[in-house]
C-alpha cells in the first residue's frame, strides 16, 4: 500500500492541467478547499466530480465548522451558528442544547455531502478560557465536560449524513492567547493540569473521533516542539495513554507556528517530514498553490526524494487511516437532500 500523506490546495474555482497533475501525484491524499474555490453549488459540485474524476481516493476536506469559520455559507448552504452559541443554550437547557448539536452536525454535513466534500475540520474541541482571539467563539465551553457532550452531539450528526470530521486543536489550544498563524503560542501548565482540562474531551470522545488535529502550540514542561512535531504528545500521549487509533492530521505546516520551531526556521518539506516523523498520518499544506512559482511541485519532489533516502518511510497504518475517511456511502443531491424528511427536521431544529 503506497502511503498519499500530503493534503494540497487549489487556486480558482475550475481544475487547472496543473492542479489534475499534482492530484494524480501519488504522494497527494487529499485537497482542502477554501472560499476562494466557490463560485455556486453547482460549480461546486462540478470541481468535486471533477476531482474525483483524477484521483477517486483522493480525500476533499474543507473547514465549515459554522460560525465565523464557514467557507460555503450562500447559494443554498445553512448559516449555522457559532459554536458558542450551543454552550450558551446548555446552560439554559442541556437536552435542547444537544438536539440543537445534532441537527447543525447533520446539515452541515449532509449538505457538504450532497456537493461531494468527504470530511470537514470540525469540530473544535478547544476550551474557551477567554483568553485566545482565534479560538474565541469557535469554542462550546469552559466545561470540558460540556465539550465533550456538545461535540459527541455535532459528531453524531455529522455521521449520520456520512461526512468524515477532524477534531481540533490537541491537546488545546483555548488557554495560548498567541495565534499560531503568526507566531508560536506558548502554554505552561503540567500535563496533569492539561489532561484533565482541555485534552479531556478527547479521552471520553476516543470511540467516536476519526480524526484529531494538533496545536502548533508548545507546551514547554512536557516538551519543548509544538504539539503537531511531538511524538510525546502524538504517540505517547494521544495514541498511547489515551488510546486514540484515527488519522493524525497536521494543521497547516504553511503557518508561523509551524514553520519556526526552537529558533530554527524550515523549509516545507522539513515541517512535513518533522510532523510525519512525530506521528501525524497526513500533512496540511495550505495556500502553496497562490504562491509565486511551483511551491507544490517542489514540495512533492522534495518529498520523493526524502523517501527515495529513506529520510522518510511510508506507513501502511498512516494509509488505511486516510482512507477509513472516504465515505462509505453517496451523499442525497441537493434536491433529494432538500425533499428528505430527517434533513427537514434538522432544519427545525437548529438554534
Amino acid at each position: 500500500m503506497t502511503q498519499a500523506p500530503l493534503i494540497i490546495d487549489i487556486a480558482g474555482p475550475e481544475l487547472t492541467e496543473t492542479d489534475r497533475r499534482r492530484l494524480a501525484h501519488p504522494l497527494v491524499g487529499g485537497l482542502i478547499l477554501f472560499r476562494r474555490n466557490w463560485r455556486d453549488r453547482r460549480q461546486l459540485t462540478r470541481l468535486c466530480a471533477a476531482i474525483k474524476q483524477v484521483r477517486p481516493d483522493v480525500l476533499i476536506g474543507v473547514d465549515q465548522e459554522g460560525g465565523r469559520v464557514q467557507r460555503f455559507q450562500d447559494d443554498g448552504f445553512t448559516r449555522l451558528p457559532a459554536m458558542r452559541t450551543l454552550g450558551a443554550l446548555w446552560s439554559r437547557d442541556a437536552m435542547r442544547a444537544q438536539d440543537a448539536a445534532t441537527a447543525c452536525g447533520y446539515v452541515l454535513a449532509a449538505e457538504l455531502r450532497a456537493c461531494g466534500v468527504d470530511l470537514s475540520f470540525a469540530p473544535v474541541l478547544d476550551l474557551d478560557w477567554g483568553h485566545s482571539a482565534v479560538i474565541g467563539d469557535r469554542a462550546f465551553h469552559r466545561n470540558p465536560k460540556v465539550v465533550a457532550m456538545l461535540a459527541k452531539s455535532v459528531l453524531h450528526g455529522l455521521l449520520q449524513a456520512g461526512l468524515a470530521h477532524c477534531a481540533k486543536h490537541f491537546p488545546g489550544h483555548g488557554y495560548a492567547a498567541a495565534d499560531s498563524h503568526t507566531t508560536i503560542p506558548h502554554d505552561a501548565r503540567a500535563l496533569a493540569t492539561i489532561l484533565k482540562s482541555d485534552a479531556a474531551p478527547y479521552r471520553w470522545l476516543g470511540s467516536v473521533l476519526s480524526a484529531v488535529m494538533p496545536a502548533h502550540v508548545v507546551y514547554p514542561r512536557v516538551d519543548a516542539l509544538p504539539a503537531g512535531f511531538s511524538a510525546r504528545w502524538l504517540q505517547q500521549v494521544l495514541r498511547d495513554e489515551l488510546g486514540f487509533d484515527g488519522a493524525i492530521i497536521s494543521d497547516d505546516l504553511s503557518m508561523a507556528g509551524a514553520r519556526t520551531v526552537q529558533g530554527r526556521t524550515m523549509t516545507r518539506v522539513q515541517s512535513i517530514l518533522a510532523a510525519l516523523g512525530a506521528g501525524c498520518d497526513l500533512a496540511l499544506l495550505c495556500n502553496q498553490s497562490l504562491e509565486p512559482g511551483d511551491v507544490i511541485d517542489g514540495v512533492l519532489a522534495d518529498l520523493s526524494e526524502a523517501q527515495r533516502q529513506g529520510r522518510w518511510i511510508a506507513s501502511d497504518p498512516s494509509e488505511r487511516r486516510r482512507r477509513a475517511l472516504l465515505p462509505r456511502f453517496p451523499g442525497l443531491n441537493w434536491d433529494a437532500l432538500h425533499a428528505a424528511p430527517t434533513y427537514q427536521r434538522a432544519l427545525r431544529h437548529l438554534p
